[in-house]
């Protein structure tokens, strides 16, 4: 018996590869600025060689040291204002979700359509143009624009669950909200979470680069990828390594985040057997 031929790669080679990409970023932003050692001597800007194997950037300073200066802001940033934007959206949608009262889920959830409206970016300037933050502040900013829209799905995914008998039944028996919440209908979550969690991190990351390149919360000369592509794409055809460098670490933590999450929620394969060949309807012979 003949079965479809898989068209996917297998999961472990896409965790692996996710893994591997993920890994790449992660280290230099974790241990870059060990070993980025003392700045050394500026040289012309976007020149290659005189001890600078990857060049100099727009101001004369070595880019591979700027690179493993660089990541910590980025990375940081963009994984704490997503873990920000998860920790306040689950609560409230699995809230919204489980109450049976149309108010208490019109209060958690119009608001939230508010801030939908308004576009991410625009809010992310209006905000930064009165408190001019910092990194954290930067990362508070990017998850409130991210809230709303995370809230929408947990609680579009977790009112199916919460609609089940089950969830009566354990309202009956007197469990608590918590066990209600997270022990049941929060694991129907998962999946639809795995799945927004890549695509989310790729939304965050995108804010937190476009805010570098604005000038908001990381200083225009700063050691920062982000700030680096966009202060150096004036010299891309003369030095390419100041923009390819932090450009490609940047795509190699979405792209990898995306294979690990899509690896994460794709079940295991079960083996599979023939199934037994139907009995001939063919008459046997009577003796």
């Amino acid at each position: 018996m003949r079965y479809p031929v898989r068209t996917r790669p297998p999961r472990p080679a896409r965790f692996l590869l996710g893994l591997l990409l993920v890994a790449v970023p992660l280290l230099l932003a974790l241990l870059g600025p060990l070993l980025a050692g003392e700045p050394g001597p500026r040289a012309a800007s976007f020149t290659l060689g005189d001890g600078h194997w990857a060049g100099t950037d727009f101001v004369g300073r070595d880019v591979w040291r700027q690179v493993l200066l660089g990541g910590r802001t980025v990375v940081l940033t963009a994984l704490s204002a997503t873990a920000l934007a998860y920790a306040v959206a689950l609560p409230l949608g699995l809230a919204a979700a489980l109450t049976h009262r149309a108010w208490l889920e019109d209060v958690l959830m119009r608001p939230l359509d508010v801030l939908l409206a308004i576009p991410s970016l625009l809010l992310l300037l209006l905000v930064a143009a009165v408190f001019h933050p910092g990194t954290a502040g930067l990362a508070v900013l990017v998850a409130l624009v991210n809230i709303p829209d995370a809230a929408r799905i947990i609680r579009a995914t977790a009112a199916e669950a919460a609609a089940r008998p089950a969830v009566e039944a354990l309202r009956m028996q007197g469990e608590t909200w918590w066990r209600m919440a997270v022990g049941y209908v929060g694991r129907s979550t998962l999946r639809t979470l795995t799945a927004d969690a890549g695509t989310r991190l790729t939304g965050v990351l995108y804010l937190v680069a476009t805010a570098a390149f604005l000038g908001v919360g990381v200083a225009p000369d700063a050691a920062d990828w982000a700030v680096m592509v966009d202060r150096n794409r004036t010299g891309l055809f003369v030095q390419p390594w100041a923009v390819v460098l932090p450009a490609l670490l940047i795509v190699a933590l979405t792209t990898g985040a995306n294979l690990l999450f899509d690896a994460a929620q794709t079940p295991r394969p079960h083996p599979r057997t023939p199934l037994p060949a139907p009995p001939s309807t063919r008459k046997a012979p009577h003796p």
